[in-house]
């Protein structure tokens, strides 16, 4: 069974995925700016989502993460601080506002906003992850690609990966949800099935909960990779200093270890 990245840390020592970061920044692809566009396209229900594409360079070539927002965010807010430091490390990446979601962390969800009021369920998004996946192959974008979930779009990654094994090289759930929100689509069947490498993150301040210990070492159990966040907080936001309210260059370092796997596979 493949250790938690925890375990590997205390194994090896900080200095060890220090030295791996160092190395991906030294052999990422530079730029002298980054490309945003603003895309949209429409899903297999017709719900046309809205997002913004993050681009190292024009080859399309380059690996690229889907960044899925956790519920009641949009990209902007949850993504935007995030996307330079993945820029940075030759990554491009796509950001949507799926149609759950809002302006819990600042900004508008410009999917939501469009939608007029009508309502949808957590497990109903999921079309929107299959959309941008659709979306990112159909624009010829070649590079190794790879999902990142926050909260209950961490669950939905686990299955968009699970379902696609052959179109996503790897997968990072950020506190994948499991409540009565996500009953029809809970994560334990999805990562029992996963054929490439995951990532399991969640912060420390919610290890107390029973039923967040019981998924986590449910994960371990079918070898998935996991990393407890201290500090840390709620979703991709454990990377974000200013929510977390302290360094979070610890964090950072067990993510882009494990995207420098993947990318260089």
């Amino acid at each position: 069974m493949r250790k938690p990245l925890e375990m590997y840390a205390v194994a090896f020592g900080v200095a060890a995925l220090v030295a791996l970061v160092s190395t991906a920044r030294a052999l990422g692809q530079e730029a002298d700016s980054m490309i945003v566009r603003e895309v949209s396209f429409v899903t297999n229900d017709g719900i046309t989502v809205y997002g913004e594409l993050y681009l190292v360079d024009e080859s399309k070539a380059s690996p690229i993460i889907l960044l899925f927002h956790q519920g009641g965010g949009n990209a902007r807010a949850e993504y935007g601080p995030l996307v330079p430091r993945l820029f940075e490390h030759g990554f491009n990446a796509l950001t949507i506002d799926q149609r759950r979601g809002g302006g819990q962390l600042g900004g508008v969800n410009r999917t939501v906003e469009a939608l007029e009021g009508a309502e949808y369920s957590y497990c109903d998004a999921y079309a929107d992850l299959e959309a941008a996946l659709r979306y990112v192959i159909v624009e010829g974008y070649r590079g190794v690609r790879i999902a990142w979930g926050s909260s209950y779009s961490a669950t939905l990654a686990l299955r968009l990966t699970a379902a696609h094994p052959e179109e996503i090289h790897g997968v990072l759930a950020f506190s994948p949800a499991s409540g009565a929100a996500m009953e029809e689509c809970r994560p334990d069947a999805y990562s029992a099935v996963l054929s490439v490498p995951a990532l399991i993150l969640r912060p420390a301040s919610e290890m107390h909960d029973e039923d967040v210990q019981r998924q986590l070492a449910m994960f371990q159990e079918q070898g998935l990779a996991t990393y407890i966040a201290d500090p840390g907080v709620h979703g991709s936001s454990m990377l974000n200093p200013e929510r977390v309210g302290a360094s979070v260059e610890r964090n950072w370092e067990v993510v882009l270890a494990f995207l420098e796997t993947i990318a260089n596979r």
